[in-house]
């Protein structure tokens, strides 16, 4: 079982008892063990009065202890020579007293490996680090390598240089991730490890190796105590952890699902689905998976997870700008797109069954926005005495999810308008969903109709419902405060205004539509609809 480590930084003697009930709260939200951050502490006084001052944060503290003086070549804030610092933490491993003894001490192994050129301190700590008495603690080391810009180019050396070094009782390693496939890397590095290790990546691609250190064994994960204390970038807070991610039930045989997209920051999908897991005793997570705009990143990015052999990678919801390239990947991969996916050119779930699985069946794309979108839109035009049928329906956009909603539209009978700023996108769109035949219940044939319409034709007042399908207006997205629809577009209680963008609930669009008197649907009714339909699929036994 993995632990949760909280980190708290302590800059002065003086903020002493702070921390100390914040490492008390951190254990009630689950932290097991405490990282203090000495790097400030270290540089107040001599190193008597340091040591003094540690010593009393590891006897007050109500978890057990890491300390950690770290050094400014590998993100730290200590002002002691490289030599004094070492020392000093040589000196808090072999503290008088027994209480005032760490758990473990954490140093950086570029500080004192081979070719360090710290041979003196280096044996002063493995001499700190021996016990006095058999009934005597002592101290354990954690050599951590750290690297805030990406990879180290000597990943692999590092690794196998704190495994092999006799002194070293537990491996840590932390380097900035650029994309979620780095995340890979350090599962095979748990996997294979020697000695406990941790593995953890930084920045925002790297909250997977957080989540799923349990999956992999790693002896650690770091989480903040509260929103902003954070220690490294991406670093999750003990409530996340905790409650959104159920990090206390993650285990090796754990299925892992998640959102791509670009940006998915602010997604709502991993609450929502993590709940439905939990409702449903399934073993899965569910987790943000950001992945740049370009098709060459989801391609190599979904490709990675869905091929390694120890991620049980079970699925994904795809939201923008990604719906189009998971029909292409699905296709691409052998695996079955279904009839509606098919059609649209765009698809937002992916369905990934274990490995040994024929090709045909083992990816399987589809599209619950369809429905969704169908469903939603109809209530509330019966509000109004109105159908699909009879209704005209322009919506606003010309990616995936506007697909979706424009082809269920047309499929249930309402006359679609597709409005985009590139005219061609449009009528590109409105030509490949229009002449689909289907039958009727009372056995007569329908023929989809979408056309594509110039923005001027938007204030015509002749549309029964506008349906927005851009990211305008949308948290994280390039434009949060825009609107989509012109101000000379007629608006009254006559006419539904529906926004799939959901984060936030009130968007520009849906305060503006408010006010001017429409009927409004905003994007939580859609996303709850859609996300209803995927859990289906996800937590179907295959």
């Amino acid at each position: 079982m993995s632990l949760l480590c909280v980190p708290i930084a302590v800059d002065a003697e003086e903020e002493i008892p702070a921390a100390l009930e914040r490492a008390g709260r951190a254990r009630v939200l689950g932290a097991r063990i405490v990282e203090w951050r000495c790097d400030g502490l270290a540089s107040q006084g001599d190193a008597s009065d340091a040591a003094a001052a540690i010593g009393r944060l590891v006897r007050g503290s109500p978890l057990p202890s890491i300390v950690t003086i770290r050094s400014a070549a590998e993100g730290g804030t200590c002002a002691l020579a490289e030599s004094a610092r070492l020392a000093l933490l040589a000196r808090v491993a072999r503290a008088a007293e027994s209480s005032d003894i760490p758990r473990m001490i954490d140093v950086e192994h570029a500080s004192i490996g081979d070719g360090a050129g710290n041979d003196v301190v280096r044996a002063l700590l493995a001499s700190a680090l021996m016990p006095r008495a058999e009934d005597a603690p002592a101290a354990k080391l954690v050599a951590s390598a750290h690297d805030f810009t990406g990879r180290p180019a000597d990943l692999m050396r590092r690794v196998a240089a704190m495994q092999e070094d006799p002194i070293v009782s537990v491996v840590k390693l932390a380097w900035m991730a650029r994309s979620i496939r780095d995340n890979l890397e350090a599962f095979d590095i748990l996997t294979s490890r020697a000695k406990p290790t941790i593995a953890l990546l930084m920045g925002e691609f790297g909250l997977m190796s957080r989540v799923l250190a349990p999956k992999f064994g790693g002896f650690l994960t770091f989480a903040s105590d509260a929103e902003g204390t954070g220690t490294a970038p991406g670093q999750p807070t003990l409530r996340e952890l905790r409650d959104l991610y159920r990090f206390g039930a993650v285990g090796p045989a754990t299925r892992v699902y998640g959102v791509a997209g670009w940006p998915v920051a602010h997604s709502r999908s991993p609450a929502f689905h993590n709940a439905r897991f939990a409702e449903a005793g399934h073993d899965g997570v569910y987790l943000p998976l950001p992945v740049p705009s370009e098709w060459e990143h989801f391609k190599a990015s979904i490709g990675a997870l869905v091929d390694h052999d120890r991620l049980d990678f079970a699925g994904a919801s795809v939201t923008i700008p990604h719906k189009e390239h998971l029909v292409r990947f699905v296709r691409e991969r052998g695996g079955t797109v279904d009839a509606d996916a098919a059609w649209l050119g765009a698809a937002n779930t992916l369905i990934v069954r274990p490995h040994g699985t024929p090709d045909a069946q083992r990816l399987v794309a589809t599209n619950t926005d369809m429905p969704a979108a169908v469903e939603v839109l109809s209530a509330a035009l019966a509000t109004r005495g109105r159908t699909l049928a009879s209704s005209r329906v322009a919506v606003l956009g010309a990616g995936g999810v506007a697909r979706a909603v424009a082809g269920g539209l047309a499929l249930a009978g309402a006359t679609v308008v597709v409005f985009n700023r590139n005219h061609e996108r449009a009528e590109a769109l409105a030509e490949s969903l229009s002449g689909r035949e289907t039958k009727r219940a009372d056995g007569s044939t329908h023929v989809t109709k979408v056309v594509a319409g110039r923005s001027d034709a938007l204030a015509c007042g002749c549309f029964h419902a506008f349906v927005h399908c851009t990211p305008v207006g949308m948290q994280g997205g390039p434009d949060p405060t825009g609107s989509p629809l012109p101000d000379d577009v007629h608006l009254d209680d006559s006419v539904v205004v529906m926004d799939t963008v959901y984060a936030p609930r009130d968007t520009p669009l849906v305060r503006e539509a408010r006010s001017r008197g429409a009927i409004v649907v905003d994007g939580e009714a859609m996303f709850l609809r859609q996300a209803e339909l995927q859990s289906a699929l996800f937590l179907a036994r295959w």
